[in-house]
């Protein structure tokens, strides 16, 4: 039962980088154009401020500045830089950015969960790279810096939210759809005035209107309760490995859906990507 319980948890967990993998499709072709503040910040605030009317808990002492901190490195100035790499990376190669995060999570880990470094936790991390590197270093490619330096900065806020979650769990009293609701609503707050000051509202056809919808309640709500759900109950660098599936389905839906070309190379990356996920696991 154990086991089971472990296939279904690492399940469960990786289904939120897979619909992570889906914002930079939805984004560059369903999103208003050049308005990541915006898009970041209607992802998380309304999806908040609905999770806290159906839980009607706060946060209590310590944990409203904790809240705070998780809420702007796992939300805010996470979901800024993913926009912001979005609109100037190809999907696939914007993902494929952000997924060095494992290597800050193993670093973060050892320094703050006294977690030990495996050897097998190097490789996956070279697995990983090497993964990377094929997938974006191809023919075609073409790196955009701020993009790309979007893409680092953000995967290292992720990977100490990681690390912090994992430090600090989260009340037992207080649900997993309560604790979610806290942070997406600070990371949103922190969001709002800089996007009004920043840019402007732009009319909203039905297809934006729809896409933020789906980045609200699915890309925030249901994927960050079952993130935090697996920080929760699975080692911190396992789940960071997971997160290497959100640039394996955006380059798919890229490849499907936009037409981006793929060389051998580049499915070669794809591979390895995955035997370092299946390592982690194993």
């Amino acid at each position: 039962m154990t086991g089971q319980r472990s296939v279904a948890t690492v399940a469960l967990t990786g289904l939120a980088p897979a619909i992570w993998g889906t914002t930079y499709l939805v984004t560059t072709e369903f999103l208003p154009p050049d308005r990541p503040l915006l898009a970041a910040t209607v992802r998380a605030l309304p999806a908040g401020i609905v999770l806290l009317a159906i839980s009607r808990t706060l946060p209590r002492g310590i944990w409203w500045w904790r809240a705070m901190v998780l809420g702007v490195l796992n939300i805010g100035a996470f979901f800024y830089l993913l926009f912001l790499a979005a609109y100037h990376l190809p999907g696939g190669m914007a993902a494929l950015v952000m997924s060095t995060q494992p290597m800050f999570v193993l670093l973060l880990g050892a320094v703050v969960l006294k977690d030990r470094i495996r050897p097998v936790h190097i490789a996956t991390c070279v697995l990983g790279v090497v993964g990377v590197a094929l997938l974006v270093l191809g023919p075609s490619t073409a790196l955009d810096t701020i993009g790309v330096l979007a893409g680092v900065i953000g995967a290292m806020c992720m990977a100490v939210g990681i690390v912090l979650t994992k430090r600090w769990g989260r009340p037992s009293d207080v649900t997993l759809l309560s604790f979610t609701g806290w942070q997406l609503v600070f990371g949103g707050i922190v969001l709002l005035p800089i996007t009004l000051v920043s840019e402007t509202l732009p009319e909203l056809t039905w297809g934006n209107t729809v896409a933020f919808l789906y980045l609200s309640v699915i890309g925030a709500v249901v994927a960050y309760a079952l993130w935090f759900r697996g920080i929760s109950r699975l080692p911190a660098f396992v789940v960071s490995l997971l997160s290497l599936i959100s640039p394996l389905c955006a380059t798919v839906l890229g490849y499907v859906f936009l037409g981006e070309s793929l060389q051998p190379l580049q499915w070669m990356g794809a591979a390895v990507l995955i035997a370092a996920i299946v390592l982690a696991q194993l």
